[in-house]
């Protein structure tokens, strides 16, 4: 692992850890089943139908997977590389009763064999963490069996250019949509001097059709799909992309 990825995979176990207090607050909403949003659950629906076998790499507190299953996956195999980010998951799986297993790996390195699964899930702060974006790729189309789906919902590339000020959205000018990474501020989320790579949305969209999957769907929406702190920045409120989903498909065997 490169020092950047050390160093981030620190500030993340040390970001869990700190989120503990929010133990029972996870639990409620990953009984809810509130994280997965109408936008996911429309686009998945039928996929979901199907019953599918689920990974979600870089799988964090793990609330996803459990409205994943309740939304009809056959099971939710959750990654990451946070050791209290995966013990804090599997906990709240297991008291919910939830069909949702969880491995430590990292993206590249997933430790699951080739092909072995219908539906590859992602995001809600993913992609900002690849140093490679190629490589995410490849590793998430490597997952996919023939036919199987790579769905991505995250924060829109531009997002993180916008400021959070209350009268008028306003773009920072320490930031750019072209740039290579920022450190993460003191403020935001989960800090610790962390740091994130930036993205544009054709990069992304290139990464995954070089991957050998074939775009089917893809949208942006104006609401964030998480606003820290519940804040009601200016430019959330409708001018401006926060979020975007991908839906693509491995090529069926011929």
């Amino acid at each position: 692992m490169d020092p950047i990825s050390r160093a981030n995979r620190i500030a993340w176990e040390q970001a869990h850890q700190d989120r503990v207090w929010a133990d029972d607050e996870m639990l409620a909403e990953a009984a809810a089943g509130v994280t997965l949003i109408s936008s996911e659950r429309a686009l998945l629906q039928d996929i979901l139908a199907t019953r599918p076998l689920v990974v979600h790499p870089q799988s964090g507190n793990g609330q996803d997977d459990i409205a994943l299953v309740r939304a009809g996956a056959r099971m939710v195999v959750g990654v990451d590389y946070s050791e209290n980010a995966v013990a804090g998951a599997r906990g709240r799986a297991d008291a919910l009763g939830a069909a949702c297993h969880y491995l430590l790996g990292t993206v590249p390195g997933v430790p699951l064999r080739d092909g072995c699964v219908d539906l590859v899930y992602t995001g809600k702060g993913a992609l900002i963490w690849m140093p490679d974006i190629d490589a995410w790729a490849a590793e998430l189309a490597r997952l996919l069996r023939p036919g199987g789906h790579l769905f991505v919902h995250d924060g829109h590339p531009a997002t993180d250019l916008w400021t959070w000020d209350l009268d008028e959205p306003r773009i920072r000018p320490d930031r750019s949509y072209f740039g290579r990474s920022f450190v993460c501020a003191d403020d935001s989320f989960p800090a610790y001097g962390a740091v994130m790579f930036q993205w544009t949305l054709g990069r992304i969209v290139t990464a995954v059709v070089d991957a050998g999957l074939e775009v089917r769907q893809l949208a942006e929406y104006a609401e964030p799909f998480w606003r820290m702190g519940d804040t009601d920045a200016a430019a959330f409120r409708g001018r401006l992309p926060n979020a975007f989903a991908l839906l693509a498909r491995r090529p069926a065997a011929r």
